[in-house]
């Protein structure tokens, strides 16, 4: 089995994945599901950064294209200026924050990462959305988050269909890894992509099983933070969804997440040094 690499570039440092990192998320957006995660003015993005950063957040994820499912598309444009002020707000007020943009559109990425310091690109769509998400990918030279999804965002939850949900992602992954990397694209991490064209047995099985994802050899993010997987299941509400994201996302780590993508990072943060604590 392939040994995971201990370190990916960003921003001219090597990141040391040794010990998992946690990413904020900073929804930029007026109808993510979970209302508390948006930041819509200037003010609430960097008092939401900013809190993210001392509560140890590693990585702050800027997105202004609500993927939850059933969204509505928004054009180009409207998603550029919110990513655009965010990264921009943010470098300014935090310099040494690792910026990481959700975004499946290579121009936003470009210019997020040429123009306004951005250090990663998370792409939901696996460069399904737009071809010319990895020659961007390959030019830019930054890390590349590459999700599974199956369908788009506004039928996805329709009706998923897999014949083994791991073995069919791992063959999707593969693809398109090999691909990456004939481009000269060095940092791929991989995300399995909980609860986008995936029902909850699907999502369960991906977290049971996780630790067959390594045979990649690449990073591992874990996105299930107040996920429908959680609150459904349970039958409550994304607001009362942090105990169970604690939970999944302890088992996510003892399964071989190596980057965890949550809304609440302090609780997070604390999952990783309890965890870390198990294993020395």
């Amino acid at each position: 089995m392939p040994v995971k690499p201990g370190y990916m570039k960003v921003r001219g440092n090597l990141m040391d994945l040794s010990v998992p990192k946690v990413m904020g998320i900073i929804n930029i957006t007026p109808d993510s599901f979970y209302g508390l995660s948006r930041s819509t003015d200037e003010e609430d993005i960097i008092t939401v950064a900013t809190e993210m950063i001392e509560n140890g957040a590693d990585i702050l994820d800027v997105g202004g294209y609500s993927s939850r499912p059933g969204a509505d598309e928004i054009s180009y444009e409207e998603e550029r200026g919110r990513v655009m002020n965010a990264v921009k707000v943010i470098a300014r007020e935090l310099p040494e924050a690792v910026i990481s943009v959700d975004t499946f559109r290579s121009e936003i990425a470009r210019e997020a990462v040429l123009e306004y310091g951005a250090a990663i690109i998370n792409d939901i769509s696996g460069g399904e959305s737009d071809p010319e998400m990895f020659p961007t990918i390959s030019k830019i030279k930054v890390p590349y988050i590459l999700m599974h999804m199956q369908g788009v965002p506004g039928t996805m939850q329709l009706k998923p269909e897999y014949d083994d949900v791991v073995a069919d992602i791992l063959k999707w992954f593969g693809e398109r890894i090999f691909r990456l990397q004939s481009m000269g694209v060095a940092d791929i991490i991989i995300d399995p992509g909980f609860g986008f064209g995936k029902t909850a047995a699907h999502n369960f099985a991906l977290l049971r099983r996780l630790g067959e994802l390594s045979v990649s050899g690449l990073p591992l993010l874990v996105g299930i933070s107040r996920k429908s997987m959680i609150w459904k299941t349970l039958d409550i509400t994304p607001e009362d969804a942090l105990t169970g994201t604690i939970v999944l996302n302890t088992v996510a780590l003892m399964n071989g997440a190596d980057i965890l993508r949550v809304h609440d990072v302090k609780e997070a943060v604390e999952a990783v040094e309890l965890v870390k604590r198990l294993r020395t």
